[in-house]
């Protein structure tokens, strides 16, 4: 029996698959074109636990660990739904784990924080005023990094936080922001330093306080139904209490979540080549062209046959790796090859599905164009490609 294969987890695509069909589905395309997904649909989720899974019940979560996450977005997928409505959906899971890991790092329990000594006085306040509410989906939370001048270096955030007393003055702008317009609250890299030297913070700054403007919200060639943002901060006062751990241990907690998100990416990237293979065989064997259907030609049966090749080739091997960082292995490079192997497999098939699908692809009715689309974003989100290379070649020795 395979490791994701227990009755249990069985259980759990199913209960994901009747959420896709019964809160999804009928309303996917509008949300594509309102450009965001209701809040009522993460108080959906979370009634059934699903905004949950992964988090455990001491923080208000459902239990599980990252083999259970990764068999909610896979299904998720698998069941018509799409990466964008993963990004909409969950982006808590990048928004509030570094607040559970850092409570659990100052009680010195096993809620996986390893984040030093000098946490801040209000971990528990934290947990209690954005983990728990999040997880119970009447709060939406946003993770804010990137910069307009620092995408991939971290270290180079120059977004400044002033300290003043029992509050921080935070100064600076935040781009790309995944659900930004929608969140409530923003779990915020910041440099307590000078600008760019790498020491980061982070803070919980809440939308609606003097000085924080949400900007204009950023059109996409995907992920319609994922709400993006630009952030602004002018001499906005935050409590300390709002910061996550001690003072310069950002850098390190944002690194040590970095495997979830870029296995999260991942797994997107070979469920929606999963769904693109299994919606193109229904195509091929459907349509037929000069009296015969698609699929009884060789040529067309290869073709199939490669792109599910490569779809399951990379569900596995990510499979693999993501049990061995449930285990508590240090597999960074491992992570890296996971997300470049799947993001390939996925760029691969997503083409061919389109391709068979011939002009009825290209158009918006179609589920596999918005899948083509979806798709470009997750060679570049949680790390480049070329990224993930340099990580592989460190691996190496190189």
């Amino acid at each position: 029996m395979s490791i994701v294969d227990t009755p249990e987890r069985r259980q759990l695509r199913e209960l994901t698959r009747a959420f896709v069909t019964r809160e999804v589905l009928p309303h996917l395309d509008d949300w594509e074109r309102a450009g965001e997904v209701p809040r009522a649909l993460h108080a959906s989720a979370a009634k059934l636990g699903l905004l949950g899974i992964g988090f455990p019940e001491s923080v208000g979560g459902s239990g599980g660990d990252l083999l259970d996450s990764i068999i909610v977005t896979e299904e998720l997928i698998r069941s018509g739904g799409s990466s964008g409505l993963v990004a909409a959906l969950f982006t808590h899971g990048i928004a509030v784990p570094h607040m559970v890991a850092a409570a659990g790092a100052r009680t010195g329990g096993s809620l996986g924080g390893r984040l030093g000594g000098g946490a801040s006085p209000g971990e528990d306040s934290l947990i209690e005023r954005y983990v728990r509410p999040t997880l119970a989906g009447t709060m939406i939370g946003a993770l804010a990094i990137t910069e307009p001048d620092s995408g991939s270096d971290v270290a180079g955030i120059r977004t400044t936080a002033r300290r003043d007393g029992d509050h921080y003055v935070v100064n600076g702008s935040k781009t790309y922001i995944t659900s930004g317009h929608r969140a409530d609250f923003v779990t915020t890299a910041v440099c307590a330093d000078f600008p760019g030297s790498g020491e980061l913070t982070l803070l919980v700054i809440d939308k609606g306080s003097p000085g924080f403007t949400v900007g204009r919200r950023l059109e996409k060639l995907g992920w319609h139904c994922s709400d993006t943002a630009e952030l602004s901060f002018v001499d906005v006062r935050v409590p300390v209490a709002n910061r996550i751990g001690a003072e310069n241990t950002g850098f390190l907690a944002i690194m040590q979540h970095f495997a979830a998100e870029r296995l999260s990416l991942a797994t997107q990237a070979y469920a929606t080549a999963q769904r693109c293979v299994e919606l193109a065989t229904r195509w091929c064997r459907d349509r037929e062209t000069f009296g015969r259907p698609l699929a009884s030609r060789q040529l067309i049966r290869h073709r199939l046959a490669e792109m599910h090749t490569r779809a399951e080739a990379a569900r596995v091997y990510v499979h693999e790796v993501a049990a061995r960082v449930a285990a508590g292995e240090p597999v960074v490079t491992e992570v890296a090859m996971a997300k470049n192997v799947a993001v390939a497999a996925c760029d691969q098939v997503v083409d061919q599905a389109l391709q068979l699908h011939g002009g009825f692809g290209y158009l918006r009715d179609a589920e596999v164009e918005r899948h083509y689309r979806d798709a470009r974003i997750l060679g570049i989100g949680g790390g480049t490609t070329e990224i993930m290379n340099e990580i592989i070649a460190k691996g190496m020795g190189l």
